[in-house]
């Protein structure tokens, strides 16, 4: 008795590390997201249907700088320092690499410590005009400054934002979405940090439909440090986003990654993937990531997926965690036992789940905004 066998094909399995997803700066070499994807599946992708080809007016939005000492000349594509680190990972930063002709170039002179914050106020036109961007953030070696990019109006925005911390430099950037409900808003924020400098990246969304900012930061030198922190309030309908990457290349890198969301309303959705990659040259590496988030009424939903991959047995430390709950009931007793309302004591208890994100941002005015946008929130829970 013969038997016949049928050669059958390998089945494809799609890329699940961060570090090994394909790059192209030609949109068309993406194609357009299934939502199938592993780096789209948890996206509403229908929605972002304007964002997969450049913009035939790129008006969307108006950029607009706090201090113009530190505004370079626009670099088009070629010109550096704009691609030196900088390679889109999707369709979305190819397609605003490609239509985004010219960069805005903020740059942080060597030696220079700047005492006020640079704020790029990003103004959207309407919900129907479309941009592409890339702005390059650069700070120059042993240079110290802080950099704030706040988002507001409503548009559809396809944003790059390539951020060079060279040796010796400490550089805070805070990027801020305070959208209007209808906006949509896709980022990638590419981090390269230097021997001995130190990054940390911040990331609050509250306004926007859809707000998916992804930052990917490498350790490169020797003794850098990244901390990457995250802040979100989901209302009703909102899709609020972060896919983050931390690469420990260098060896004693410090790495610290802590995002927080709340979530009230029906379909309010967030998005947390944090990955981590410890290199096999990452000798000494110190690195922690976690996911927490408060969900705070039925029909809302946080998606949380930490990931940690370790190629070198000799480090310090490294772990992940997540989660995700409802109020502690033991919290809620304990102030109630105290004599405060229930209303009150929920209160207390979000406002002290979140104003741990942001006491870290470090500028007092943007602290004391954020928490009393956190209220205004809680009182429309509480209405």
């Amino acid at each position: 008795m013969t038997t016949a066998y049928t050669e059958v094909e390998p089945a494809f399995v799609p890329v699940q590390t961060r570090s090994e997803r394909p790059h192209s700066y030609d949109p068309s070499d993406f194609g357009v997201p299934t939502g199938r994807e592993v780096n789209w599946k948890h996206t509403p992708v229908a929605q972002l249907s304007g964002l997969f080809e450049t913009a035939p007016v790129n008006d969307g939005v108006v950029y607009e700088v706090s201090d113009e000492r530190f505004v370079g000349a626009p670099l088009t594509d070629g010109a550096a320092p704009r691609g030196e680190f900088f390679r889109p990972e999707d369709v979305v930063s190819a397609v605003a690499w490609k239509g985004s002709v010219e960069a805005l170039h903020i740059g942080i002179p060597q030696d220079e410590e700047v005492a006020e914050p640079i704020v790029v106020t990003i103004t959207g036109q309407g919900a129907d005009r479309r941009a592409d961007g890339h702005l390059v953030i650069e700070a120059a070696a042993n240079s110290q400054a802080t950099v704030v990019l706040r988002h507001t109006g409503s548009a559809q925005y396809a944003q790059n934002v390539e951020i060079l911390v060279r040796d010796g430099a400490r550089l805070t950037l805070i990027s801020v979405q305070q959208w209007q409900d209808d906006a949509i808003h896709v980022a990638s924020h590419q981090a390269q940090v230097g021997r001995g400098s130190a990054l940390t990246h911040s990331v609050v969304s509250f306004g926007g439909g859809l707000v998916r900012v992804n930052p990917n930061v490498e350790l490169d030198g020797n003794g850098s440090e990244g901390r990457l922190y995250g802040l979100s309030y989901a209302d009703a309908g909102q899709h609020l986003e972060s896919q983050v990457y931390l690469f420990h290349k260098g060896k004693h890198t410090v790495g610290d990654v802590l995002y927080k969301g709340a979530l009230q309303g029906e379909s309010a959705h967030s998005v947390w993937i944090g990955d981590v990659l410890i290199g096999p040259d990452a000798t000494g590496t110190d690195s922690y990531e976690a996911n927490r988030n408060l969900v705070l009424t039925e029909g809302a939903r946080a998606d949380s997926i930490p990931n940690l991959e370790i190629e070198t047995g000799d480090i310090v430390g490294a772990g992940h965690a997540s989660a995700t709950g409802r109020f502690d009931d033991e919290q809620l007793f304990y102030l109630q036992a105290r004599g405060i309302d229930e209303e009150q004591a929920r209160r207390l208890v979000v406002l002290g789940f979140l104003s741990d994100i942001v006491q870290r941002l470090g500028i007092p005015s943007l602290e004391e905004e954020l928490l009393a946008a956190i209220e205004a929130e809680l009182a429309e829970v509480n209405a």
